[in-house]
């Protein structure tokens, strides 16, 4: 018996000192082979210090193996989150817009304190694959305005959906992006005459960048829908309101110190001609806002000249559009008022970014519900000046004035020709 135990001890050493058994041995084992001797104080010393490391090491391997594990099973389940960009801003305005001969109460002048938040998330589904949601805040489902008053004893305010597109970008095909959906315009804006900036169209675009050296090139076409089936001949697309649209921009620089961007797009509404049956029944178009025609094809020519190296940063810039498909309409003789053109400047003066531009929008230069809902008020037949000046009091985070004084045709229900419109904005922005 004793000769078979001593046998076991014996092996147990050598598996000790050989380190080949080395993780079936613990420390109550040694223990037990020093009280009888089979090992000396020297050599459980040792082991123990072999025994100590091993355990450590164990206890790394085991730990690094949870760990991935927990990182595999967190990307499983809230993986969209490390992919997921929240951008978003909120502004809080004073408003003063006064139109000369307008009646002052329940007239078109207004003195009025607005809020504005906006909330996105932008995810990249997979490499290829970019979807974007955005709500924001509005008095009503306004096109070109997401502003709230400050009104109604503290109610609570309205939420809207203002984006939620698809953004497909091959990477087969570098530089071209695929939209569907309610997305941000996806062509190139040098100024607001024919779009107010606040506008997201829907339906569909392509877009497709092209860079070489300093020279980029961009196109852009796009199918919009405004309203389905307008005139009610049945449920095809074709009857919708919609527009086409097509752009081409192409930005150099023809001097070390400057850079120039030149474009032209053309706006093709289809179906936008006013529907009036016998007897009249509806009413359906674009009309509005001081049109006074019901057909739209907009022809855009722009451009933007960037200089630098002088004592201020100077960025002059333009747009031109004439409406080729204005006509006369019901006995209204104001087809041939069909042209808007805007000339402007930034630059910056002791950290202050100055916009001046002066506008002149014929009647019928643009469509009226989709012009720049700021100036006049928001009416064609309209000319002017604006002056925009920011500072940066932190970083996102402005105070913003804008000053317009403008003359318009339609503004002013008393005053028909030439009505003064002045519109004061003191804005302050936070963005992130």
């Amino acid at each position: 018996m004793n000769g078979f135990r001593g046998l076991i001890l014996g092996g147990a050493t050598l598996a000790l000192c050989s380190g080949i058994a080395q993780a079936g041995v613990d420390a109550k084992l040694l223990d037990m082979l020093l009280a009888n001797g089979s090992i000396s104080k020297a050599q459980h010393a040792e082991l123990v210090r072999d025994l100590a490391r091993e355990q450590r090491a164990d206890k790394r391997a085991s730990k690094e193996k949870l760990d991935k594990k927990d990182f595999t099973a967190y990307q499983q389940l809230a993986g969209w989150a490390a992919n997921t960009k929240l951008t978003g801003d909120m502004r809080v305005r004073n408003d003063n817009i006064n139109i000369e001969d307008e009646r002052k109460n329940g007239g078109r002048d207004k003195d009025r304190q607005r809020i504005r938040a906006r909330l996105a998330a932008i995810t990249q589904v997979n490499p290829e694959v970019e979807v974007g949601i955005q709500v924001a805040t509005g008095n009503s489902s306004d096109r070109r305005s997401t502003n709230q008053d400050m009104d109604s004893y503290f109610d609570k305010k309205a939420v809207w959906l203002d984006l939620g597109y698809i953004d497909y970008h091959p990477m087969s095909i570098p530089g071209l992006k695929l939209f569907a959906g309610k997305m941000k315009q996806p062509w190139i804006s040098m100024a607001d005459v024919a779009w107010d900036n606040d506008i997201n169209p829907e339906g569909f675009a392509a877009q497709y960048v092209r860079k070489s050296g300093t020279n980029t090139l961009t196109t852009s076409a796009s199918y919009m829908i405004l309203k389905d089936n307008v005139d009610g001949d049945g449920v095809e697309w074709d009857n919708d309101l919609a527009v086409y649209t097509g752009q081409l921009a192409y930005a150099f620089d023809p001097a070390d110190t400057m850079r120039l961007t030149i474009g032209a797009s053309i706006n093709d509404f289809s179906n936008e001609e006013q529907q009036l049956p016998s007897p009249p029944e509806v009413v359906v178009g674009l009309r509005g806002n001081g049109n006074t025609t019901d057909a739209f094809r907009l022809y855009e020519g722009f451009g933007q000249l960037d200089v630098i190296g002088l004592p201020l940063p100077l960025s002059l810039y333009g747009q031109y559009v004439v409406n080729d498909a204005s006509r006369d309409f019901l006995g209204v003789e104001d087809g041939g008022e069909d042209t808007a053109w805007l000339l402007g400047l930034r630059t910056n003066l002791v950290g202050i970014a100055l916009d001046y531009s002066y506008r002149d929008v014929e009647r019928n230069a643009v469509v009226g519900t989709l012009t720049d809902s700021d100036f006049a008020s928001g009416y064609t037949g309209s000319s002017g000046h604006k002056l925009k000046a920011q500072y940066d009091f932190l970083k996102n985070f402005n105070l913003t004035v804008s000053w317009f004084l403008t003359e318009s045709d339609a503004a002013s229900r008393l005053k028909p020709d030439d009505a003064e419109v002045q519109t004061l904005m003191i804005d302050l922005n936070a963005k992130f």
